[in-house]
């Protein structure tokens, strides 16, 4: 019975579309927590979750911690929806998770806050950037790499997500600015690429026209080839084709331009700074908490708001618009 239910669980995540390194690291943490219990897990009450990560557990790192605390809570939620009365009438057990609010297996600290530069020192980058661009010894993948970095600004592009945008992904006829098919956009906890549809706004598609007509083409490949990639790279695939610009040349690339065209800026720009910078100024722009979410692939408006920075005075000048819009609308009262 313990072997089916467990090749149920499998399918079951395997049916949610989980990819299967996903699945296999979680039946690898059930099958180490069952070997320490010696009994099915279901089993498992909170003394023993108390005995397993406060003793066994106890100098593991905080990540094969949580891991193993979230495995099993998955389990456990899979037993109690798909197998708890059968379970009951077999073992006379009513199963419910051991792991609660008491011994659940703290996070680590949180991740450093990422602030980006302002809007006048990211044009001052790009300015930079893009007058160097007529002098460069190798125009053409310099100026590649300077498009990837804009469209990481402008649109809040992931790193790996340009490196993997083909030619054809540029869909210029939808929408009211034109939109990038984003096909490998990051997936949740292993759940694979999530796709999604980016706008060409905030000059974006002015940006991408200019490296597509003028730019491309230097690269020696064939745009009607399917799978053309629209960040090629200068090596060549066996059957002469383009390949695709790796990121860590696009991280370079950025970081060596910040040294140059940004000194005072006291860290290394990474394009993940270049995201936080867009959620910014987005935002500061007046597009709301739905729309960025849905810019940035983010699946969680929590998780976009640890993207937005805003000024210092933001809180003032937002009770200072209110108070405006509250007078105007008094005066209209009057009126």
């Amino acid at each position: 019975m313990e072997t089916d239910v467990l090749a149920g669980f499998v399918l079951a995540r395997a049916a949610a579309g989980l990819s299967d390194g996903t699945i296999s690291s979680d039946v690898m943490h059930l099958e180490q927590a069952r070997a320490w219990f010696g009994r099915p897990l279901w089993d498992m009450d909170p003394a023993d979750a108390d005995a397993y990560f406060g003793k066994v557990l106890r100098n593991t790192a905080k990540g094969t911690r949580l891991a193993r605390a979230q495995a099993i809570k998955t389990y456990f939620l899979f037993l109690e929806l798909r197998h708890k009365v059968e379970i009951h009438q077999a073992t006379g057990r009513v199963v419910e998770c051991p792991i609660d609010e008491m011994n659940r297996p703290r996070g680590g600290q949180q991740p450093r806050l990422r602030i980006p530069p302002t809007a006048d020192q990211v044009s001052r980058l790009f300015a930079g950037w893009r007058e160097e661009l007529s002098t460069c010894r190798k125009f053409a993948p310099a100026a590649r790499n300077y498009t990837a970095c804009r469209l990481m600004s402008e649109v809040g592009l992931r790193v790996n997500e340009a490196c993997k945008l083909d030619l054809a992904d540029i869909k210029w006829e939808l929408g009211r600015f034109g939109k990038l098919h984003v096909r490998h956009g990051k997936g949740a906890r292993g759940s694979g690429p999530r796709e999604r549809m980016v706008p060409l706004i905030n000059n974006a598609a002015a940006t991408l026209r200019w490296f597509v007509e003028d730019v491309w083409a230097q690269f020696g490949d064939d745009h009607t080839r399917p799978g053309a990639s629209l960040l090629p790279s200068e090596r060549k695939n066996i059957d002469g084709s383009a390949a695709r610009v790796g990121d860590e040349t696009l991280r370079a690339a950025l970081a060596r331009a910040a040294q140059a065209h940004l000194p005072d800026w006291p860290e290394v720009i990474t394009p993940h700074v270049l995201r936080h910078f867009c959620a910014s100024q987005l935002y500061l722009g007046g597009m709301d908490l739905v729309a960025i979410p849905a810019t940035l692939g983010h699946a969680w408006i929590a998780t976009t708001m640890k993207y937005v920075h805003v000024p210092s005075t933001h809180i003032e000048d937002a009770w200072i618009a209110g108070q405006q819009r509250i007078a105007a609308q008094l005066e209209g009262l009057r009126r």
